[in-house]
């Protein structure tokens, strides 16, 4: 196989954006997987395939990298509140409240109030969007999310 230059890891993240977003999170990985195997200090990078690895049920994997990004940005609150959510649906409460916690903490954005007890909202809290749709921890972007290039 060719070398591949930092333009095809750039390509092969948006298509991973577009596959997750498409709900193929398995292929999402895999594309991801060369990008971080050239890239393993690329946090955007490692956030997707956390998202992708959470989309596909695969949560030990997706609390692992969720881990690895809060041990680069330890203010991450979106990271705070996946990793939560993973928490959640690995059924591990106690964890899944303090990163909800910690979320709301860094970021008061009502969905992460709401997770974290804050709110008005304490029954599902954070399952849904702000359209009342029912959403998961690794869909949809979050403002501060950087693109693949983490040189």
């Amino acid at each position: 196989m060719a070398e591949r230059d930092p333009q095809t890891h750039v390509i092969d993240y948006r298509a991973a954006e577009q596959l997750l977003a498409a709900r193929d999170p398995r292929g999402a990985v895999k594309l991801l997987d060369s990008v971080i195997a050239a890239h393993p200090e690329n946090t955007a990078a490692r956030l997707l395939r956390a998202r992708a690895f959470f989309a596909a049920a695969q949560l030990r994997p997706a609390e692992l990298e969720f881990e690895l990004v809060l041990e680069r940005e330890p203010d991450n609150a979106f990271a705070h509140f996946a990793l939560a959510r993973t928490y959640q649906r690995a059924g591990r409460p106690d964890q899944a409240t303090r990163h909800f916690r910690l979320a709301a903490a860094l970021d008061p954005k009502p969905e992460y109030l709401e997770a974290a007890r804050f709110g008005p909202a304490m029954g599902g809290a954070g399952e849904k969007n702000g359209t009342g749709e029912k959403r998961e921890a690794g869909e949809g972007r979050e403002a501060g999310e950087s693109g693949a290039t983490g040189e």
